[in-house]
């Protein structure tokens, strides 16, 4: 199979506010929206996600329509994550998760922090060490 590209779609109550604080603060930029839908693409390319406002038909199946707010988090390897902790915090975004540091094995692992959309949603800068 070749894919020729690809998305998440996430079921949010506000697209746009989702959408806005990705271009506002990490580097994406407004792809495509109508009525209920955002989509956003990073800049350097490799990311796009899709928002879709909850309790549109085109959500399926049924059993997962609700609102995202748990079990998962957008993940984003960067460089210079303390950069990036700086950033964000002088821009008062809502940081959820202080800079820490996860061991993988003996000599790696990962430097990250996270922090909250308007929606709720947890986005995690992370940098491979």
């Amino acid at each position: 199979m070749y894919v020729l590209a690809g998305a998440i779609m996430l079921n949010v109550p506000d697209p746009a506010a989702s959408a806005d604080f990705l271009v506002d603060h990490l580097e994406f930029t407004h792809t495509m929206s109508d009525d209920g839908l955002a989509v956003v693409s990073h800049t350097q390319g490799g990311l796009r996600l899709a928002f879709l406002r909850v309790g549109l038909p085109d959500f399926k199946p049924p059993s997962v329509a609700g609102a995202l707010s748990k079990g998962m988090i957008i993940v984003m390897v960067v460089d210079g994550v303390d950069g990036e902790y700086r950033r964000l915090q002088e821009a008062n975004v809502e940081i959820v998760t202080p800079l820490a540091y996860s061991q993988w094995a003996e000599n790696s692992g990962e430097r990250y922090f996270q922090v909250r959309d308007p929606n709720g949603l947890v986005v995690r800068l992370t940098e491979w060490v």
